[in-house]
């Protein structure tokens, strides 16, 4: 599933085509005048606004607070006396509080949630780019509650929809191992990550799109190696790897900068950043399983340090994996892929 966070777009420049290319990706909250939004849709969104038409009113800070009015409290933040108002204003009942922090963005903005954590308000961010979305929703891990986003062409709506929008979670399955075997030299990609990836965690990878297996990081050291706990050694480099949006790319793809999604054996997922990519010439190893008629398989480096992980959760070596085991993989419904989007046509990959 999708974990979608609240996006407000600011239309106050209004534009019809920005408009419904936003509320097909399923934005419904818009800093707007409400007379712009055609009626059909006026029930299905919510409209913050300068005037008492809108769902929301919107007032400056130290602006007296309206009465029986849902309200929100705008304030560009410059000090900490910025901060001290906006938190009277929650206290007075403010549903939202939009923040504009402009040069200092992180700082304030951790203030804010902080004293946040024992009141009903909202916060929201303003944001200059879809490029700022992800470190909002990071702040002090709890994040802001939404981000307030100018878009400048109908582009921006995708970008901002794939900055609020990735795979949350996954159904991992368990699948028997009914061959392993060494195909010899190859070339196989370690992704190495922005992020520490705890024990039970790694990414999803194998030779069909429809099938793929749960590949342990590194965080286990050994007494010839130090833990590695950034990086994941996926495989051979024609392998699929799932990325946050639900595609796929070839491991001999990623790169510095690109996203890529990261699972623990609940299938709990979350988005990380591509740091480094190493492809070297290394001995692989074939594991091939099968579920419910089903079968696929992914090639990894033939190593210690390689893991699959175990139904009980627990990493496996591949150089001990052996047939009748079973391992954690995801098996799609989608079987097709076209430059990595699921679509839905006839194909065939063994």
């Amino acid at each position: 599933m999708l974990s979608k966070k609240e996006v407000c777009l600011d239309l106050r420049d209004w534009d019809d085509e920005i408009f419904k290319e936003a509320l097909s990706k399923g934005i419904t909250a818009y800093y707007c005048d409400p007379d712009n939004v055609p009626q059909e849709f006026r029930q299905k969104v919510t409209t913050y606004s300068d005037t008492p038409t809108g769902d929301v009113l919107v007032v400056p800070l130290g602006k007296e607070a309206p009465q029986a009015k849902r309200f929100a409290v705008y304030a560009v933040v410059l000090n900490y006396g910025d901060v001290e108002k906006l938190i009277s204003a929650a206290k007075l009942g403010a549903e939202v509080l939009i923040v504009d922090t402009k040069d200092w963005k992180i700082i304030p903005l951790e203030n804010i949630v902080a004293y946040l954590q024992k009141t009903s308000a909202k916060l929201m961010a303003k944001v200059n780019s879809p490029e700022e979305v992800e470190t909002m929703y990071g702040i002090l891990e709890k994040g802001v509650d939404a981000v307030l986003f100018k878009p400048r062409s109908k582009a921006d709506i995708g970008r901002i929809f794939d900055a609020i929008n990735y795979i949350a979670n996954v159904q991992l399955s368990p699948v028997k191992v009914v061959e392993v075997k060494d195909v010899g030299m190859g070339d196989r990609a370690c992704v190495d990550t922005v992020s520490i990836l705890s024990m039970g965690e790694g990414m999803l990878v194998g030779s069909k799109a429809s099938f793929l297996f749960l590949v342990h990081n590194e965080s286990i050291g050994s007494s010839f190696t130090e833990p590695r706990p950034f990086r994941v050694n996926a495989g051979a480099i024609h392998s699929y790897v799932l990325t946050p949006s639900g595609g796929t790319k070839y491991l001999s793809e990623i790169k510095a900068g690109d996203r890529v999604l990261v699972i623990n054996t609940q299938g709990s997922a979350r988005p990380t950043t591509v740091g480094r990519v190493k492809i070297e010439r290394r001995p692989l190893r074939l594991i091939r399983a099968e579920v419910d008629g089903e079968e696929g398989s992914v090639i990894l480096q033939n190593a210690e340090t390689i893991r699959l992980v175990g139904i009980d959760g627990k990493p496996i070596s591949v150089t001990e994996i052996k047939p009748g085991d079973k391992v954690l993989a995801y098996i799609s419904k989608e079987k097709a892929r076209h430059f990595g989007i699921a679509v839905d046509e006839f194909v065939i990959e063994r």
